[in-house]
């Protein structure tokens, strides 16, 4: 009977997920999101307002990553679980969002824009909840 509310929970979070993707456009200023639909690898950058899309960037990595932990904290309920996710989130973020903000600032007329495409990537979506899932699952399974 406990595992309906902790699969009811993990859809809901997947749920609010969903819907960050769903309305991004609304939610978060990113032009780069219709440059990334075009032919990019042959075009500059569009005009942009860096600040606004560096706090864009930076609180969609923060939702993600928040709802992101409550799933961990749903399947696992282990604080270490959450202890080492937070640290390796943080570090990712710092690490990522530094690469993100010295592309953006020196990138030349048409260069760096698949790296950039990649780092964003690594950002604005929960990959991380993809690699760490299976991951503290394998160790939980090999702990036995």
């Amino acid at each position: 009977m406990k595992r309906i509310p902790k699969i009811f929970g993990i859809i809901i979070l997947a749920s609010l997920l969903v819907l960050i993707r769903a309305f991004e456009n609304s939610l978060f200023y990113d032009p780069l999101l219709h440059f990334f639909e075009m032919d990019y690898k042959s075009m500059p950058l569009p005009k942009m307002d860096t600040f606004k899309l560096q706090t864009g960037v930076a609180l969609r990595f923060l939702m993600n990553t928040i709802i992101s932990l409550a799933v961990l904290w749903l399947v696992f309920r282990d604080r270490g679980v959450i202890k080492l996710s937070l640290i390796f989130y943080s570090f990712l973020f710092a690490i990522l969002f530094m690469a993100f903000s010295f592309i953006i600032f020196t990138s030349e007329e048409s260069s760096g824009h698949f790296l950039l495409f990649y780092v964003r990537r690594f950002l604005i979506q929960p990959l991380l909840l993809l690699v760490l899932l299976p991951a503290f699952y394998f160790q939980k399974y090999k702990s036995r």
